[in-house]
């Protein structure tokens, strides 16, 4: 008569035991978000609290091209990566397709041209409005690469990529809804408070979708395309996840560092 009892006692402690391991459990850099039937993970920064930035090459002067290379390289100086992204297209030997700058120095200028003659469909970088993301003394932003180009910056770190995904509160007019091209997709994005997301899907979606979820879900009034394809790529050592591109490697990388503990 007493084994019922017995049984649900057990079973109470093993919840209180699973309960208290998950409290226990580091809390993860980025989270995980559904909307509107597709699934994504959201990693927020606050650009003026938190210290993030951009990496394309190590101290040899070579593509860092991994998350992990990367991460070995903070930890041997006590720093910790905290999370990680790809952050804009690059060419086959890994150089940022556009604007690049890093601690204040730019490294690749702004790409202007027109697409490639013989491209057949525009690739992605190319597609109006192409955009640029930078951080300055006030915080975070991202421009048409038009407007950003018509005065001079000082900015601490920059990238180009495109298409822009959200534009002053709208949803890129060349993006069609319900778009039968879907990807794996990854962007960023910042809400009226300066916040910024990064976000990469967790399966594939369009243009529309993904631009919708920065816009409905994060209520970021500009979001940046940066990468589709086997070109995204996120690094969360909470998740136990470390991407690798398809492609052989990154070219530039957001990267969030912190102190190593």
């Amino acid at each position: 008569m007493f084994r019922p009892i017995l049984i649900i006692a057990m079973l109470l402690a093993g919840a209180a035991r699973a309960a208290a391991t998950q409290a226990e459990k580091p809390a993860g850099p980025c989270e995980s978000r559904s909307f509107a039937g597709a699934d994504y993970i959201v990693c927020p920064v606050d650009p003026i609290r938190d210290d993030i930035r951009l990496f394309w090459k190590d101290a040899a002067g070579k593509p860092y091209r991994s998350f992990s290379g990367l991460a070995d390289a903070l930890s041997r100086r006590g720093e910790r990566l905290v999370f990680a992204m790809n952050a804009g297209m690059y060419r086959e030997d890994f150089t940022p397709m556009g604007l690049y700058v890093e601690d204040g120095k730019a490294e690749v200028p702004a790409n202007i041209e027109a697409p490639p003659a013989g491209s057949g469909q525009v690739p992605n970088f190319y597609k109006k409005g192409n955009g640029i993301f930078f951080l300055d003394a006030a915080g975070a932003h991202i421009l048409p690469t038009e407007s950003f180009l018509k005065k001079p910056r000082e900015v601490r770190l920059a990238t180009q990529s495109g298409p822009m995904l959200v534009m002053a509160g709208k949803i890129n007019p060349i993006f069609i809804p319900g778009s039968t091209d879907r990807t794996r997709r990854n962007g960023v994005g910042i809400a009226a408070d300066g916040k910024l997301y990064f976000v990469i899907s967790d399966g594939k979606v369009n243009f529309h979708d993904f631009a919708t979820f920065f816009r409905d879900a994060l209520a970021c009034d500009n979001a940046l395309f940066l990468d589709g394809g086997n070109g995204t790529g996120l690094h969360d050592p909470t998740r136990g996840r470390s991407d690798f591109s398809w492609h052989g490697g990154y070219g530039p990388i957001f990267g969030l560092v912190a102190k190593a503990d």
